[in-house]
């Protein structure tokens, strides 16, 4: 049995209770070594054998699951955030599937919500923005044209943007010509919920400059929104002239 488990947004006590007893239990873990803090494999048995998928290839890592398989053995896959988020997993599903090799998924939490968390934010304020659209900038890996920065701004929501810290001058420009205005709040959160976790806030334009300043280059959240502004915005859920299936409304 394979288990596919997000190691969640960074601090190693954000696992799930089931991806820790999973990763207690384990005879083989091969984790995603740039970017899963270590301290998740203190979770391991001493006998658990332990490889590092950054220095591994596709084929590497499905032989080695393989392997485990045929010898009775169970392995994690540790996944940095969650998964079902640039995991890269479906390739891995698809391989496994084809070896008749059992699988699941045990979800985990996403360095999106932990930016959030450091960040002390809501995306989703009333009548602010109730989307929130994860994407990230083309590099290696391509984007679908369809999907491009330009069109997505275009719909002024909150924006969490991934793995684009070294295009931000790009970015800023992209964004202002897609629809926000150059004064549109903007936040660079390093490694959220790490030890070394550090916000930096600043604008769409400033985004270049703000990270140059900190010397951020990597492993950071691009959040971009008037979800970020001062604004006071007031939940309909809570008001006592809105009635639930729980709470009757109050008559003024």
């Amino acid at each position: 049995m394979v288990h596919f488990v997000g190691a969640g947004s960074g601090a190693a006590d954000l696992i799930t209770l089931r991806g820790k007893a999973l990763l207690e239990t384990a005879d083989v873990v091969i984790y995603a070594g740039s970017l899963v803090s270590p301290e998740l494999l203190g979770y391991t048995r001493p006998d658990c054998k332990i490889c590092n998928s950054a220095e591994m290839t596709l084929d590497q890592v499905i032989k080695t699951m393989e392997t485990a398989e045929n010898s009775g053995l169970t392995t994690v896959r540790l996944h940095t955030g969650d998964p079902c988020i640039y995991g890269a997993v479906r390739e891995q599903m698809d391989r496994l599937e084809e070896l008749g090799i059992t699988y699941d998924v045990c979800p985990g939490v996403s360095s999106f919500c932990g930016a959030a968390a450091a960040l002390k934010a809501e995306y989703t304020l009333p009548e602010v923005s109730q989307t929130v659209i994860l994407t990230r900038m083309a590099g290696r890996t391509t984007v679908p044209e369809s999907e491009s920065i330009e069109s997505l701004a275009a719909h002024n929501a909150t924006m969490v943007i991934f793995l684009s810290t070294g295009m931000l001058e790009e970015l800023s420009r992209r964004l202002i010509k897609g629809g926000y205005s150059a004064e549109t709040p903007a936040a660079i959160v390093y490694k959220a919920t790490w030890p070394e976790e550090k916000v930096c806030r600043c604008t769409v334009a400033t985004l270049a400059q703000t990270a140059k300043e900190n010397g951020i280059t990597k492993t950071a959240l691009i959040t971009v929104g008037n979800f970020l502004g001062d604004v006071k915005s007031l939940s309909k859920l809570y008001s006592p002239d809105f009635e639930t299936g729980y709470r009757k409304a109050v008559e003024k």
